[in-house]
């Protein structure tokens, strides 16, 4: 059996509370359709890297961000409600390009394909 890291658990934890915080209770008009993908927690469970992945333009990114930034105070308020743990992480926001990634690569593999 495998033995995951405590922060690797709470990680997961996080990544599912921010997505329903942010789904259901932060009602600023900047932010659009954000889906979290993955939150990197600490080793030491103080810092948290939220990687967020934005289906809006290029122009509504940054809008989405600065709201999302300044809801920080909101969010680590409602993860002390919600989780039992001593001290919340600190939050920092990242957008991950990932799954847009994926999908150009798809689009690649598809024309190489209908080349041949």
């Amino acid at each position: 059996m495998l033995s995951y890291k405590r922060s690797d658990r709470l990680g997961e934890q996080i990544k599912e509370e921010i997505a329903d915080i942010i789904m259901h209770k932060i009602h600023d008009p900047r932010i659009g359709f954000v889906t979290v993908t993955h939150v990197d927690l600490s080793d030491d469970l103080k810092n948290a890297k939220v990687y967020i992945s934005i289906l809006d333009d290029s122009a509504k990114k940054g809008d989405t961000i600065s709201g999302l930034i300044s809801a920080v105070g909101f969010i680590r308020s409602e993860l002390r409600k919600r989780l039992r743990i001593r001290y919340i992480p600190e939050l920092i926001f990242r957008v991950d390009d990932s799954i847009k990634e994926g999908i150009r690569m798809v689009k690649i593999l598809d024309d190489l394909e209908k080349e041949e």
